[in-house]
């Protein structure tokens, strides 16, 4: 899952966004709301989690431009304000949840992976295909009941193979997804992962390179 997390509190902005790559996910962080303007214009993202009261524009400018937009990116907002008035206000402006300031961080990444399963269709919590069982809730995986000992890059890899059902996904792919925005267009890291997952995995294989394509979860070779 990759995620936009914006919010001009810097230290509580990077604390978030390093909790939610323990959880395999991609994060990109701005501090503004123009900043996340322009990411939103560049890259897709699964999730926003975005500070309503940002310098320049705000979290509701952002979160209007991502309702009005087919970009698909689920909404978070977060805000010191509770009131019900404040709560359906961001609602109202196209969001998809609101969580106010000071959170629990557990909340945080149960919302964010909540809202990550909105996809169409929408995906359960638990998948599992071949013998492989991948809980996000719980960020574990097995194959035939025994556990992996998935790094966060290989969750995250494996993620997204699973979540795609047998369709090719390319190497591009993959790194859109599972990486940040800081990823080298021409680095090996998905290949290398790939292959290290395939170990983890073990034998009979079940992700399959497809030459000049990419990779895909199929029956057991």
């Amino acid at each position: 899952m990759r995620v936009l997390v914006a919010d001009d509190e810097r230290l509580l902005a990077d604390t978030v966004a390093e909790g939610l790559r323990r959880f395999s996910m991609a994060v990109d962080v701005c501090y503004d709301g123009d900043g996340a303007l322009e990411r939103i214009g560049v890259n897709r993202y699964d999730v926003a989690v975005l500070d309503r009261d940002m310098p320049g524009a705000t979290g509701d400018d952002v979160c209007r431009s991502l309702a009005g937009s087919d970009a698909g990116t689920r909404v978070l907002l977060l805000t010191a304000a509770a009131g019900i008035r404040d709560r359906v206000a961001g609602l109202g402006l196209g969001a998809d949840d609101y969580l106010t300031k000071p959170f629990a961080f557990a909340e945080l990444v149960a919302r964010v992976q909540a809202l990550g399963r909105r996809s169409t269709p929408a995906l359960p919590p638990v998948l599992e295909q071949h013998g492989v069982v991948l809980d996000v809730a719980r960020h574990s995986a097995t194959r035939d009941g025994s556990p992996l000992g998935l790094s966060p890059k290989e969750f995250a890899v494996l993620h997204v193979l699973m979540r795609a059902g047998g369709r090719v996904v390319s190497a591009e792919e993959l790194l859109e997804q599972a990486w940040d925005e800081f990823a080298d267009p021409f680095t090996n890291a998905v290949r290398v992962t790939v292959m290290t997952l395939r170990k983890k995995l073990g034998q009979p294989s079940v992700i399959h390179t497809v030459p000049k394509a990419g990779y895909r979860i199929g029956e057991p070779e």
